[in-house]
């Protein structure tokens, strides 16, 4: 017993070093991370090097606490103004767009595999969600310097998509399994009704359990060694307590999280950094037990159904129902067809796989392995591509900021201010002379090893770590006084335009300058505000709009959105490629009516010339018989 004991504990081991170690292939190859962490799963098991391993209910309950503290995090590491940005969005393909891939994938499978229309759906409500681990590994530890309505977009439907699928998925288990055929009016109904109720719950248990993780990490004095491990297992409960009474409990974690992480709880740094590598770990952990409980040996018999689901899945299923959840908004359609294409599917869909097998549907092994197949298909064709894409898309902006080493430092009794450690930059503002804000308080300088008061340094130097106190709300600004210049890529040299406008002028000057053609109403606004009206109200850093022979690019905005640096191009260049498809609701409305105003100026034009033709018609006739005579 012991020997078992220290034996299972060094295979465990093993496997999640070697998932570490592959992270290093990963960034440096730019392998999906994901991807690797199932291979060694599959290399280790049934047909690998032999670990045993088929317990359902165990792959299940791992996966299931693992999900749950990936969620948490991606709620806690979420900022309300990314969700406000792309609520609209992310929560339509997250409702929607999970039904209608559910609908457009099972249509499919039941032609390709020999299962019945229940079945079919239930596989394709296990595939229809994009996977949070994936999504948020390739977009943030990356490097993907994304537009930030796009990345919004994308991380909040990963992180919400998640329980929508999970609460279909278990539904038609329990249906099929029953053995019930109910009617297709009974059957939507029920759903509905289901779903409502599992949801709404869910969002109740979250909201509450949210507001009691902040109220109690507040009024404990615990320990910054075990606070990290309470606000850890509080996350727990508050998934287990929705789950237990009806409710949502991977909805209700997402939710408890986003609003801890939003809030001014104490010790968020130290919260943030253990969140992290538990996140990693549940990550780990997951693929790597359900890679062990896949078997390699019985995907032959059904592979070639299964990729060609996947393909469908990525290239069709998936496009179809984003550009339809998408078409209210006006979005550009080089963003709608990235997020298509970021659909990645995952861990969460092999782990709503298994639940057919601990409903002992017949078809349950077949279900599995098939969903298994499609998210390898998935991960290697989009996991390779997300990064290649982007750059296609122009949706990859160059960076605000250069190299920057600052550290957060945690004060006791108070969650309104923080202590910053920045190193000085060389070529960055400070280092060049630039006046730190009267807001924040230098408190000492470290230069060659020896500590000073800042009022005693004099001019910064290159090297120097300087402490700060500022309150929680400007370390973004100092960021920009701490950081070198950015470097910027021979080919981005150009992207911000050849000449800088201040947002300020008055469009009046724009119009007499070069004339691109504003109307009455947009001379009498700023710049600033012209471009954010023809950006629909809302402009980000690296926005760019086309006036004209001219093309005007957003270089900066503050923390409330307001441009504060343009750029101008005589020549538009903006690395953006066409794509034919994808069109939004809006651009739709402007081609119909370009296209009806094109059509009444071609009837009035030709009704116009008429009675001149009918005038000249009769000439060239006299001038014949003139001729003749």
């Amino acid at each position: 017993m012991e020997h078992a004991i220290y034996l299972v504990t060094l295979v465990g081991a093993a496997l999640v070093v070697a998932a570490a170690f592959s992270s290093l292939i990963a960034f440096r190859f730019g392998a999906p991370l994901l991807l690797l962490f199932l291979c060694i799963g599959l290399a280790t098991g049934t047909d690998g090097l032999g670990i045993q391993f088929d317990n359902a209910r165990l792959a299940y309950f791992a996966g299931s606490l693992a999900l749950a503290v990936i969620l948490f995090d991606s709620g806690f590491g979420t900022p309300l103004n990314a969700l406000r940005q792309a609520a609209g969005p992310a929560l339509s393909l997250a409702t929607i767009g999970v039904l209608l891939t559910t609908g457009l994938f099972g249509v499919v499978a039941y032609y390709l595999l020999d299962l019945s229309w229940l079945e079919s759906f239930l596989l394709g409500a296990a595939v229809a969600s994009t996977d949070a681990a994936a999504v948020f590994f390739l977009l943030r530890a990356g490097e993907i310097n994304l537009r930030e309505r796009v990345r919004s977009t994308l991380e909040v439907e990963s992180g919400t998509n998640d329980p929508i699928a999970i609460f279909l998925t278990i539904s038609l288990v329990e249906i099929i399994a029953a053995n019930a055929s109910p009617q297709a009016r009974v059957l939507v109904t029920d759903l509905v009704l289901g779903f409502l109720l599992n949801m709404g719950l869910g969002a109740i248990v979250g909201i509450f359990g949210g507001l009691a993780i902040v109220r109690l990490v507040d009024r404990l004095n615990l320990d910054h060694g075990l606070l990290p491990i309470f606000v850890l297992t509080l996350s727990l409960m508050v998934f287990a307590a929705a789950g237990a009474i009806g409710g949502s409990g991977f909805l209700a974690v997402y939710i408890a999280g986003l609003i801890a992480g939003n809030s001014d709880i104490r010790a968020v740094t130290i919260l943030k950094r253990f969140q992290d590598g538990m996140s990693w770990l549940a990550q780990i952990i997951m693929f790597l037990v359900l890679g062990l409980f896949a078997t390699p040996s019985q995907f032959p018999a059904i592979l070639l159904p299964a990729v060609l689901l996947g393909l469908f899945l990525i290239f069709v299923a998936r496009p179809i129902a984003v550009w339809l959840c998408l078409m209210p908004f006006r979005l550009p359609r080089p963003e709608v067809a990235f997020v298509s294409w970021v659909g990645l599917r995952g861990a969460v869909s092999i782990l709503l796989a298994i639940t057919p097998l601990l409903g002992g549907l017949e078809n349950g092994r077949l279900i599995f392995n098939t969903a298994f197949i499609v998210v390898l298909v998935s991960l290697v064709i989009q996991g390779w591509t997300v990064g290649p894409l982007a750059r296609r898309l122009g949706l990859i902006v160059p960076a605000r900021l250069g190299p920057l080493d600052k550290v957060e430092l945690e004060l006791p009794g108070s969650a309104h201010h923080e202590l910053l450690a920045y190193r000085v930059a060389p070529g960055s503002p400070v280092a060049r002379g630039e006046r730190i804000p009267r807001w924040a308080r230098p408190s000492l300088v470290l230069r060659d090893g020896r500590s000073m008061r800042f009022q005693d340094m004099g001019r910064l130097a290159a090297g120097d770590h300087v402490y700060i106190f500022v309150p929680d709300r400007y370390p973004a600004l100092l960021d920009k006084l701490f950081a070198s210049r950015a470097v910027v890529d021979p080919e981005d040299a150009d992207f911000f335009g050849a000449f800088a406008v201040d947002p300020a002028r008055s469009a009046a000057e724009l119009e007499a300058a070069y004339a691109p053609g504003l109307t009455e109403e947009e001379r009498k606004l700023t710049v600033g505000d012209l471009v954010t009206e023809r950006l629909g109200g809302h402009a980000e850093y690296a926005d760019r709009v086309l006036i004209g022979p001219i093309e005007l690019i957003v270089r900066d905005v503050d923390d409330k959105g307001k441009i504060t640096g343009l750029g101008l191009s005589l020549e538009p260049t903006a690395p953006v490629a066409r794509v034919p498809v994808f069109l939004s609701a809006g651009e739709i409305a402007d081609r119909v009516a370009g296209f009806v105003r094109n059509w009444r100026k071609r009837i009035k034009k030709q009704s116009a010339e008429a009675p001149d033709d009918a005038e000249r018609s009769p000439q060239p006739v006299v001038e014949r018989a003139t001729d003749e005579g």
